[in-house]
Parts: structure tokens; C-alpha cells; sequence
């Protein structure tokens, strides 16, 4: 099983310019180029330093790039390198962030490795306006609460155990249900959240 230590790593070799060992790991995401242009994304490798993409637009070297990244959350920083079918870019952080960020990735390696159940701690907000409704494709409403909230999707303490696959608005966003818990429903969105307007003050 890989530890933090290990994803925190520094490669000793003089001539890798890579301050952390990087990872094998596969998140899907989004990125937003300087441009204001958003696009898809995957994970190739990652670090606390930097990351690998699979991308359909690459960056100019050296321009500033943001990406939300599910289970991981915003990152941003530069294109560092342009790769055959996307790009390399650096992992702008304070050190705090860059630890918080080695142990998700530990994390996730381990959970991609072994099997182990999904968690979304690591990819979800808790929104500032909580309430929103639920619309029915026959027009019917029901008041809900937004427990928490990603770009592809959101838990909702709806009290009622919509079926799964049924397909509803969410305030203005269409949605499917996912999954069921204890009171409420997960939801996943048809459209991702734009990462530019991704943030505790989004009202769903």
C-alpha cells in the first residue's frame, strides 16, 4: 500500500527537475485555460507538485491553467510541457495544501489499487445557500437540502427516496438519481459546473 511519505517524495536525481514523485492515478476533471475556455479532462499522473492530463485543448507553455479534479478539488498553476495527447502543468500551493493534497492522492492510489469503497470527501463543498427544489418531469416540486455539493453532482436531504435513474431538475440544473442514503438522494448533474463559478457561494 503507498504512503504519503512515498507521494511526498523527493527524486534524488540531479537531473529530474520533478520535486515529488509522481503517481499513476485516473480522475476524470475539467480545465480552464487562460482564455476562459473550459474543457474535460483525465488524470495521467500526479504529485503535489504537478500533474499529467489527457486533454483535448493543450495550453501555451507557461500560461495559467485551473482544473477541478473530482475527489481532489481545484488546483491550478502552468503548462509546463505539452504532451501527445495533452499537457503537463505545475501545482501552484502553499505547503499546507500540497501535504492536504498528498494524503488525498495516497488515498486514492490505494482505493483505485485495492478495491476499497468510493468516498467523496475530498471532491464535494458544503454550499452557503443550502435550499433548493427538486422538479419532477410532470411538474411536481419538492423543497430540498443541499447536504453537499461537486461539479458533477450533489447529495440532497430530500426526504423522500426518489428512484434510481429518475431523471429531475435541481434548482435549473437537469440531474439523475445516482444513489440513495439515509434521507435523501445523490444526484448526478448532466452538465458539470463550470469550475469559474465552482465555489461555496454557488446556488444550485
Amino acid at each position: 500500500m503507498i504512503s504519503v511519505a512515498q507521494v511526498q517524495q523527493a527524486i534524488p536525481a540531479p537531473q529530474e527537475r520533478r520535486r515529488y514523485r509522481r503517481v499513476k492515478l485516473t480522475v476524470l476533471g475539467r480545465y480552464m485555460l487562460e482564455d476562459r475556455r473550459e474543457f474535460p479532462c483525465q488524470t495521467i499522473d500526479i504529485s503535489p507538485g504537478g500533474v499529467g492530463l489527457v486533454a483535448p485543448v493543450q495550453g501555451e507553455i507557461g500560461s495559467r491553467v485551473i482544473v477541478y479534479l473530482e475527489h481532489v478539488g481545484r488546483i491550478e498553476g502552468t503548462v509546463v510541457r505539452k504532451l501527445e495527447n495533452g499537457f503537463a502543468m505545475t501545482i501552484v500551493a502553499p505547503q499546507r495544501k500540497q501535504d492536504k493534497l498528498a494524503a488525498q492522492l495516497t488515498w486514492l492510489v490505494n482505493r483505485q489499487a485495492f478495491g476499497l469503497p468510493e468516498d467523496r470527501r475530498h471532491e464535494r463543498i458544503e454550499l452557503m445557500n443550502t435550499k433548493s427544489t427538486i422538479i419532477f418531469a410532470d411538474g411536481r416540486r419538492l423543497p430540498t437540502i443541499v447536504v453537499d455539493c461537486s461539479i458533477s453532482g450533489a447529495a440532497l436531504d430530500c426526504g423522500e427516496m426518489i428512484p434510481l435513474g429518475t431523471e429531475i431538475t435541481v434548482g435549473r440544473r437537469e440531474a439523475k438519481v445516482v444513489r440513495h442514503f439515509n434521507g435523501g438522494i445523490a444526484v448526478e448533474f448532466a452538465q458539470p459546473i463550470s469550475t469559474e463559478r465552482f465555489s461555496p457561494d454557488f446556488e444550485l
